[in-house]
């Protein structure tokens, strides 16, 4: 259902490094919107940092939303990056899992080409020396 992995980096740094690899799999970081920050304003508290990055690819959304307005129910495309104990994890949903549930071959097959390009600006960002 989702492709998660531990980064060495701090939540910050990480959020960082995802935006630029994101960059070179054609990808732009819409919206990171600070889960923590936003609780904690409101007065709830959150007792770890959590980002949501809403990730887009224009090209790729126009291509699926041509064959099936269903896919829009998916877009953006949503990633994660947050600290589990003492650890940061940065992950996703699989977008061929949700696109699964269209039952579309197309929207099928451009989620497969999203997963494998998002999931290597994943391990880039955390494997990429500096």
């Amino acid at each position: 259902m989702h492709i998660t992995f531990t980064s060495p980096f701090s939540v910050q740094e990480t959020v960082e490094r995802l935006a630029e690899s994101l960059k070179k799999q054609e990808f732009g970081v819409l919206w990171d919107f600070d889960v923590k920050a936003k609780l904690d304003e409101k007065g709830v508290g959150l007792n770890h940092e959590f980002r949501v990055l809403e990730v887009c690819n224009p090209k790729i959304a126009k291509q699926v939303l041509s064959e099936t307005l269903l896919a829009g129910y998916f877009l953006p495309c949503k990633m994660v990056v947050y600290q589990e104990d003492t650890k940061v994890k940065v992950g996703m949903p699989k977008p061929t899992v949700l696109m699964n549930l269209i039952d579309d071959q197309v929207a099928k097959s451009v989620a497969e080409d999203v997963e494998s390009r998002m999931q290597a600006a994943m391990e880039e960002a955390i494997n990429r020396e500096e």
